[in-house]
């Protein structure tokens, strides 16, 4: 299931929009550019939709914003403004795709959905995929080579989570707004030892080594190199 970022001033609009979007996952609306970029750097988000025309500060400037900070969160824009400059401009500022409106509810379905798979590595199964390791989101399954692995609740979400993010350094709060939501009652030690869990049960197949711990930064998921080459 993705977690998708809404940004829309339009509250009408937007619960339209949700209401589209709702089958692929879990959606945060937003509703002007200022909370647009403090939820945008959480780093949570699968993909984020996002319209230009916003109170306190611009799509533009967001998605700018963003990309100056090495956020590289997937970003479908979603504007009334339909002229080529924009367009050319909305993708010189980072943007992955863009959707005019007036829009067709299949239309934008089928543009997230590609773009979410291009971007975080989904075949035509709706798998993500890395190396031999095959994980199914919609039926919550995990198979390395034929072998079925058994993961639990929110070791499954991590391990999702790890994979969507394979190379890039990934912050325990990160890990935590994530899987747990930053409101949770929990506290942040809760994720070293899920992470445990799920190495502890990658580690009959030789995949314990696939997560690496960074030393008060975070983690690292990548296939070790023999292994991406065999």
């Amino acid at each position: 299931m993705l977690k998708i970022l809404l940004v829309e001033d339009d509250e009408i609009l937007s619960d339209s929009i949700l209401e589209i979007l709702s089958e692929l996952g879990e959606i945060d609306q937003v509703y002007d550019g200022e909370e647009a970029l403090y939820e945008g750097e959480r780093g949570i988000y699968d993909l984020i939709v996002l319209d230009l025309m916003l109170p306190l500060m611009s799509g533009e400037e967001v998605l700018t914003a963003l990309r100056k900070k090495n956020i590289y969160t997937p970003v479908l824009i979603l504007t009334a403004k339909d002229g080529l400059q924009d367009k050319v401009n909305g993708f010189k500022n980072g943007g992955d795709d863009y959707l005019t409106k007036p829009f067709h509810r299949e239309e934008l379905l089928l543009r997230v959905q590609a773009l979410a798979r291009r971007s975080l590595g989904m075949n035509g199964k709706n798998e993500l995929v890395v190396a031999d390791l095959r994980l199914d989101p919609d039926n919550r399954q995990v198979h390395f080579k034929e072998n079925e692995l058994t993961l639990q609740g929110k070791e499954f979400e991590l391990l999702h989570y790890l994979m969507q993010n394979r190379g890039r350094i990934i912050t325990k709060d990160q890990l935590f707004d994530r899987i747990w939501g930053f409101q949770s009652d929990t506290t942040l030690t809760v994720v070293e030892v899920y992470m445990s869990n799920l190495r502890k049960n990658l580690k009959p197949f030789g995949l314990d080594c696939w997560i690496k711990t960074l030393r008060n930064v975070g983690y690292l998921f990548e296939v070790p190199e023999e292994k991406a080459h065999e």
